[in-house]
């Protein structure tokens, strides 16, 4: 087997400047190895032409034991299990029958509501004096067009921002009461379906009961994501003002602009694990059946062979070819509902203030996720 680079997910560097850590990872070869405090060793895939190649490879799959069993009420149990955690025909024949009502059509569709989302929020803020964009507008967003999507009344929608405020959190008193929170929340919503996303999965789609309600909690999980890259976003359009101000110029650019963004500082370094189902050769890099491997979402999306340029942001840059969304069966189901979201509250928060500034932008020391623990912003030059 060739020399393979040992990466160790403590290491300052890869946590400081994961970008260029993985970077340098992604030249010395294809594949490398990676540990940490806590977890066994696993591969990563550096390139983006492997990196892909594994993500659509049946070869690789998630599954039950991809995931840390979570201390919850027995009947929680059923409805944790999601599409994530499927692979094969279980999860084809659910991605078949959830994909319509995820479709770019559905979320130009629901622009609308997200806008409105956007603009209630956005009024909220301080004209004024310094305020966290992180949690004030950034984390509450998803939530709120989650709330809109499912149809949770708006008496209730406290309650579920302080679900998904603790979900984030991960861990802890809040996090234990925020699962069967939601679970229960979600069994209601189903029963007696008001909103349009679940009358057509439950009706149309023919979804049982147990899958509708995993579905809901699924959206929860990954809707935390858009919070991470809306700050993300920011942040980097306020440190690049020449884009920000071609962005102003030629708002016609923010589709585009949004999976250039998600391709420059998306919030996920690192691909869900997943497992090898038998022995298999990666770039002359034997990987052993039941053996861990994921790819390197910061590597693969800077990597010179696809993108010219690739550590320079450019919203005039074409759209596609990144994988922060992942690629393959699990492609991010609300791929065109995160972008319509960040398109919608990227642009209308630019426009209200337009001598917005960073004052403070500390991250967390996370190895697997690339994001803010705040973002301190001055909303005028005053």
């Amino acid at each position: 087997m060739p020399a393979v680079l040992e990466l160790d997910l403590s290491d300052p560097t890869l946590v400081t400047d994961p970008f260029a850590a993985y970077g340098v990872a992604r030249e010395r070869g294809p594949v490398a190895r990676l540990a940490g405090p806590g977890f066994g060793p696993l591969w990563v895939l550096t390139r983006h032409a492997e990196a892909r190649a594994m993500l659509t490879d049946p070869r690789f799959v998630l599954g039950e034991g991809t995931y840390q069993a979570l201390e919850v009420p027995e009947h929680c149990r059923p409805y944790l299990r999601t599409m994530q955690e499927m692979d094969g025909e279980p999860h084809a024949r659910l991605r078949r029958l959830t994909t319509p009502a995820f479709a770019a059509r559905r979320a130009l569709e629901f622009r609308p509501r997200i806008e409105r989302a956007v603009a209630l929020l956005l009024d909220q803020l301080p004209t004024r004096e310094p305020f966290d964009l992180l949690t004030t507008f950034a984390q509450p967003l998803p939530m709120e067009v989650i709330c809109e999507l499912v149809g949770v009344r708006q008496a209730d929608r406290p309650r579920w921002h302080e679900y998904g405020a603790n979900v984030v959190r991960g861990s802890g008193a809040g996090f234990a009461a925020a699962v069967p929170g939601i679970i229960d929340g979600a069994r209601d919503l189903v029963a007696q379906p008001e909103s349009d996303l679940l009358r057509r999965l439950t009706g149309d789609a023919g979804l049982s009961e147990q899958e509708a309600v995993a579905l809901v909690w699924q959206l929860v999980l990954a809707g935390q994501t858009p919070a991470n890259f809306l700050a993300n976003a920011v942040d980097a359009l306020l440190s690049h003002p020449d884009q920000l101000a071609l962005l102003r110029a030629e708002p016609r650019r923010w589709p585009n602009a949004v999976d250039e963004l998600m391709r420059w500082c998306g919030s996920q370094l690192l691909t869900i694990p997943r497992r090898a189902t038998e022995d298999v050769e990666l770039s002359g890099v034997l990987v052993r059946e039941g053996d861990q491997v994921t790819a390197s979402i910061a590597a693969a999306n800077r990597d010179p062979r696809v993108f010219a340029e690739p550590d320079r942001l450019d919203v005039r840059r074409a759209a596609g070819a990144h994988l922060g969304f992942a690629a393959g069966p699990h492609f991010c189901l609300g791929a065109s509902f995160a972008r319509v979201q960040i398109e919608v509250a990227l642009a209308a928060l630019f426009e209200r203030f337009p001598a917005l500034r960073v004052l403070e932008a500390p991250r967390v020391p996370d190895p697997g996720t690339w994001r803010l623990a705040s973002l301190r912003v001055a909303p005028s030059i005053e």
